[in-house]
């Protein structure tokens, strides 16, 4: 698909942009197929806005005579407002911006046609790698190891290949473990103080549901990670009564009776949609 083809008015000039608590100024208005670029050539008031529609969450118009007016909410939650003279042009610009905002292929994207005017120093995929941080690791402890148990990410689509887990804990364990954890979001070690050898874990809700489903090897797992005489937190993301209605979907939360060594608290986080 060729973006000229989305794009009806890739220019349009005596543009006014309106910013909270920045003053109103006029220029030429320019869309790419993955940029709404502002421009202002005025000595005294220079200014430029380079915006990408990906980051567009919605667009308002509105029209009074012959000026229309585009409102822009994005996901960062800037507002933007265009005042663009000619209804025409306005109608044109509107649906350009939400056909090239709202793009269904990955491919399409910004990232995949991006090309850097300057030399790449330092390849970004390989500024982390777990491998060394695990060695860091094991010079302070010995009780976790890698894991390759995801590789081709056949366990869990949404983890890295390689894991760090309590070492006492074996492959065919963990593979149990995430049948037993929604998405397969089993406990993998993301945090670990090396003062006092505590440590933080991730993880999915468990699939407890209505009849109160256990696993041995989850409850194993957890507890590993407590030493002798110590409890833990379990640190549930959601409020407590949407934690508790999951259950009538098959999900649910730890149990006390089978994680007696542990507190659950709830400190709620929105959901990405809400935060979206």
């Amino acid at each position: 698909m060729e973006f000229a083809e989305l794009i009806k008015t890739p220019r349009a000039d005596n543009v006014v942009l309106h910013r909270p608590f920045h003053p109103a100024v006029e220029g030429t208005l320019c869309l790419t197929g993955h940029h709404l670029i502002f421009s202002s050539r005025r000595h005294d008031n220079a200014e430029e806005l380079w915006l990408l529609h990906s980051n567009i969450d919605s667009i308002e118009k509105r029209f009074v005579g012959s000026l229309g007016t585009i409102v822009i909410k994005c996901k960062d939650l800037r507002i933007i407002q265009l005042d663009i003279p000619g209804m025409e042009e306005c109608l044109n610009i509107a649906s350009s911006i939400e056909a090239l905002s709202t793009l269904d292929s990955v491919t399409l994207m910004y990232p995949f046609f991006y090309r850097p005017m300057f030399e790449v120093l330092e390849d970004g995929w390989s500024s982390f790698l777990l491998e060394q941080e695990f060695e860091h690791l094991s010079s302070v402890t010995n009780e976790w190891r890698l894991s390759c148990v995801n590789k081709e990410f056949s366990v869990c689509p949404s983890y890295p290949p390689v894991v760090i887990v309590p070492k006492s804990i074996d492959d065919e364990a963990l593979r149990r473990v995430a049948l037993f954890r929604y998405g397969g979001r089993f406990p993998v070690l993301s945090y670990y103080h090396k003062k006092n050898g505590m440590a933080m874990l991730r993880s999915s809700q468990p699939l407890t549901g209505t009849n109160g489903r256990r696993c041995k090897e989850d409850e194993k797992l957890i507890n590993s990670t407590l030493r002798s005489g110590r409890r833990g937190f379990v640190i549930d993301t959601r409020p407590l009564n949407v934690a508790q209605q999951a259950r009538a979907k098959g999900g649910g939360f730890e149990q006390e009776v089978h994680y007696p060594q542990w507190r659950r608290i709830h400190k709620y986080i929105e959901r990405w949609v809400v935060v979206r």
